[in-house]
């Protein structure tokens, strides 16, 4: 029996000596170039992270020396004189507002011949009182004139007469004595009845109602038919002169920063007009409520101001010499109000201050600043006292 048999020389035959070599070397050169990959890997890790911590290092450094001196806004304000005023509320007012009232006796008006907003004369006739009583009366009374001006001729004669007969001895010097005390009394009589007709005249002068002086008439409160008594009240009430004045309500620390004399401007609502008046008085007495005061301001007539109105005034209150600073430099805690100033070496220093007048361009510092300190304008909650930082000097 035939057997036959297939044999791979590839897999079964061996390696000569040449072939094993070259395996060798190949080996080796892929050895090499891991090496060479592996080293340069390294090499660009080194670099990189050389690289990285430089520019750490100099950011840090960067921003380090950022945070211990930021820039920040200066200013020095110096010192200039600043116009006081002080904002005050009040009523307006007629300056000498004079109340009219019943004179005389009374009685029933018949007409009233002015009305409220009308300007009056001193004198002039504001409302007629029935009179056709009084004037019987007043007629009376020149009726009673007469008959004793009659008595006392009658007595006058009846005593010339018996003069001529005393000298004869017809009549005795008794009788000339009651004849002169009849003349004496007659005569007497008749300056009573004169004066009962000029109360009468006087009485009926003042039954009409007029005005004690010039001015603009504010209020009327009678009507013709109306019967009318001392006890009536005021009927009329008149601006004298037509002055008005705002009552303004000052606090009584302004209070005391008030002068008489002091311009004021008033401007009374539902009107943008101006008014220009003067402080002609400051009230010498406190509110203790309400701590308040009075300053009366005097306005002259305008169709605009209408007593009983409200309004709004400025009043000058002086000039101050001082500092000006805006509200974003002065800062407020627990201890006070205090603007940080740049000193020696940039250092951040507190000073303490005290505001005073309030102004478009900002509040001025009436102790803590002579105007020649480097003032931080902004940013000041973000300091410390200590910090270095860079002024920025901010011109004003």
């Amino acid at each position: 029996m035939n057997y036959e048999t297939t044999v791979d020389a590839s897999s079964s035959a061996p390696l000569s000596g040449e072939e094993h070599l070259v395996e060798a070397r190949q080996e080796e050169a892929a050895r090499r170039r891991k090496l060479i990959i592996l080293a340069v890997v390294a090499i660009l890790a080194v670099l990189i992270a050389v690289v990285a911590m430089t520019r750490g290092g100099k950011s840090d450094a960067t921003a380090q020396q950022g945070v211990q001196a930021p820039t920040v806004s200066v200013i020095a304000p110096g010192r200039g004189a600043i116009q006081g005023t002080i904002q005050a509320t009040g009523t307006l007012a007629a300056r000498r507002e004079l109340p009219v009232g019943v004179v005389g006796e009374g009685g029933r008006v018949v007409s009233v011949p002015v009305d409220a907003g009308q300007w009056v004369r001193a004198g002039q006739v504001l409302a007629v009182i029935d009179r056709s009583v009084q004037v019987q009366q007043t007629a009376s009374s020149a009726a009673n004139i007469e008959v004793a001006r009659a008595d006392a001729r009658l007595a006058q004669s009846n005593l010339d007469r018996a003069l001529q007969l005393v000298e004869r001895g017809f009549i005795s010097k008794a009788d000339i004595d009651r004849l002169t005390a009849t003349r004496d009394a007659a005569v007497a009589r008749v300056r009573v009845a004169e004066a009962q007709y000029g109360e009468r005249n006087a009485r009926n002068a003042q039954l009409n109602i007029v005005a004690p002086a010039a001015g603009l008439l504010l209020t009327r409160n009678v009507e013709p038919g109306q019967v009318i008594s001392p006890g009536s009240g005021t009927l009329f009430s008149i601006a004298k002169d037509g002055q008005f004045e705002l009552l303004a309500l000052v606090g009584e620390t302004e209070l005391a920063k008030l002068a008489v004399g002091v311009t004021a401007q008033v401007v009374p609502v539902g009107t943008d007009k101006v008014f220009t008046g003067q402080v002609w008085q400051v009230s010498p007495v406190i509110d203790q409520q309400t701590r308040q005061g009075t300053a009366r301001i005097a306005l002259s007539y305008a169709p605009e101001l209408r007593p009983g109105g409200f309004a709004t005034a400025t009043i000058d209150s002086g000039t101050v010499v001082a500092p000006m600073l805006p509200e974003s430099a002065i800062l407020n805690d627990s201890q006070g109000r205090y603007v940080y100033i740049v000193g020696k070496g940039n250092k951040v220093e507190r000073r303490a201050v005290k505001t005073g007048l309030v102004t478009e361009n900002g509040l001025a510092i009436i102790e803590g600043l002579d105007g020649s300190e480097k003032v931080v304008l902004r940013a000041g909650g973000f300091l410390a006292p200590g910090d270095e930082v860079r002024p920025h000097i901010v011109k004003k």
